[in-house]
């Protein structure tokens, strides 16, 4: 006897439990691992004897908390990062925070191809989304968020679940989102380094450069988006 299909009614509601589920998950996660991971990373002394004492295992595990930084994108990022350069030094500091980046942006991207706009709106508003809109029809799509990748400071969590919101190649998506965070991520973890190495001169210098990147990162950003979405009205 054939499977009967699922009308499409019934298709919304079981879409509409999967999402309260993921949702459910999510809020619980970020309760009883995101906040007390932040927590533990923002002592990077104990967590750089954790790492001493739990070898390969505690790469392994920063790994996963960067990876779910990125999935759940209220997680701040920039401690997981200090902390990389501090605990690993910056290469593997560097490497490690890739790689997390890495998966959860494949995490992340396949989440909103299943969910679609509903998952999304659960991080992010839709007037942030709407500001983003105007790269959906623009043929130099990849190439401009390749650059906001780049740029430090621009909005990366919310680049990171728009992208599943178009119909950009998984592949290509991620080689945007590895290669092109590692800019960003080699100033935190270069900033990092120098406060374990006590290099303290070091590290304000880098730290105080990037506020300054930065802030011109943000401004570029504005400019980026304001003259995609001024373009499109023209249109």
């Amino acid at each position: 006897m054939a499977t009967k299909e699922l009308t499409q009614k019934q298709q919304k509601v079981i879409a509409g439990i999967s999402l309260s589920i993921a949702i459910a998950v999510f809020i619980l996660v970020v309760v009883f691992v995101g906040i007390p991971m932040v927590r533990f990373i923002s002592v990077p002394d104990q967590f750089r004897d954790w790492v001493d004492v739990s070898g390969i295992w505690g790469r392994i595990a920063f790994v996963g908390m960067k990876t779910l930084k990125v999935v759940i994108a209220i997680i701040p990022g920039e401690p997981l990062e200090l902390a990389a350069g501090y605990t690993f030094g910056i290469w593997e500091g560097m490497f490690l925070c890739i790689i997390g980046t890495t998966l959860g942006s494949m995490i992340t991207f396949l989440l909103v191809r299943t969910f679609g706009l509903s998952i999304v709106r659960v991080f992010f508003t839709q007037e942030k989304l709407d500001s983003l809109r105007f790269l959906k029809s623009s043929a130099k799509r990849d190439s401009i968020l390749f650059i906001l990748n780049i740029i430090p400071g621009t909005p990366k969590d919310l680049l990171n679940y728009f992208a599943g919101l178009t119909d950009m190649n998984f592949w290509v998506w991620m080689f945007v989102c590895s290669v092109g965070r590692v800019p960003s991520v080699i100033i935190s973890t270069v900033c990092g380094d120098a406060f374990g190495q006590k290099r303290y001169t070091l590290a304000i210098i880098v730290l105080v450069a990037t506020f300054v990147v930065g802030g011109i990162g943000i401004y570029c950003y504005n400019r980026i988006v304001a003259k995609g979405n001024s373009d499109k009205k023209t249109v």
